[in-house]
C-alpha cells in the first residue's frame, strides 16, 4: 500500500537526519512569529529578522510598536509591510485570548484549525504549522517540499494543499506527536538539502 511505504520513508528521513529543535524556543511566541517571517524568505533571512525583533518580544510590546518600526526590524525577511501586518493581527488573537493556550484543549482540532484561519495571514500552511508546534496537534504539514518528495517518489502528484492533506492526515493518526513534527521537521530538512542537490539519490527512501 502507497501509505505504509510513505510511512517507511518518512521515518527513515527522521532516522537520517535525527532530531530538528528549530521550532522548540523556550518562548512560544517567538515560534508563531517565526512562523510568519519565514514565509516566503530562507531560514537566514528569517533568523536575522528574529533577531532584531529579540528584544522586542512580548505581546504588549509587539501591539504597542509603531508599523514603522515594526516593519525596520523585520524588513531582512521581505514582505517586511506585509509581514508586519500580519505579525500585529496574530498576536492581537493571542493577546484576545490572554495567553492561556490550554483553555483550547478542549476545542477540536478542525474547530481550532478553523479559528486560526480568520487570522490575517494565517493560511492553511501556517495554520497546520501552528496546530503542529503550538498546540500540539497531529496534523499533517502538506508544504511544498512534502509535495515535491511525494512526486519524486512516486507518491501521488498531490494539486492542491488540501489535496496532500486529506489524502496524508490519516498516517497521523496513529503516530505519537513527537513522530508527527519529526516528519515534518525532516521533510523540510531533506527539501533543503536536496534544493542544493537536486540528482541526488533517494531510492534509500523506498522498500
Amino acid at each position: 500500500m502507497t501509505q505504509d511505504k510513505i510511512t517507511t520513508a518518512l521515518h527513515r528521513l527522521v532516522d537520517h537526519y535525527g532530531h530538528q529543535d528549530w521550532w522548540e524556543s523556550e518562548h512560544y511566541l517567538a515560534d508563531v512569529v517565526s512562523m510568519v517571517l519565514i514565509q516566503q524568505t530562507t531560514q537566514h533571512n528569517m533568523e536575522k529578522a528574529l533577531e532584531n525583533l529579540k528584544p522586542h518580544l512580548s505581546l504588549d510590546t509587539l501591539l504597542t510598536m509603531e508599523q514603522s518600526e515594526l516593519e525596520t526590524l523585520i524588513r531582512p525577511a521581505g514582505f517586511y509591510k506585509q509581514k508586519s501586518k500580519h505579525i500585529k493581527a496574530i498576536t492581537h488573537w493571542f493577546h484576545q485570548h490572554h495567553l492561556t493556550l490550554d483553555r483550547f484543549d478542549r476545542y477540536p482540532t478542525p474547530a481550532l484549525r478553523q479559528e486560526l484561519l480568520t487570522i490575517q495571514g494565517v493560511g492553511e500552511e501556517t495554520a497546520d504549522v501552528l496546530l503542529l508546534y503550538i498546540f500540539n496537534r497531529r496534523v499533517f504539514v502538506s508544504d511544498q517540499y512534502a509535495r515535491r518528495l511525494f512526486s519524486r517518489l512516486g507518491f501521488g502528484d498531490f494539486k492542491s494543499y488540501q489535496d496532500m492533506r486529506q489524502y496524508c492526515q490519516p498516517l497521523v493518526e496513529n503516530i505519537s506527536l513527537k513522530q508527527c513534527k519529526e516528519w515534518h521537521a525532516a521533510i523540510d530538512v531533506h527539501g533543503k538539502v536536496f534544493r542544493q542537490n537536486p540528482t541526488m539519490d533517494e531510492s534509500w527512501l523506498l522498500d
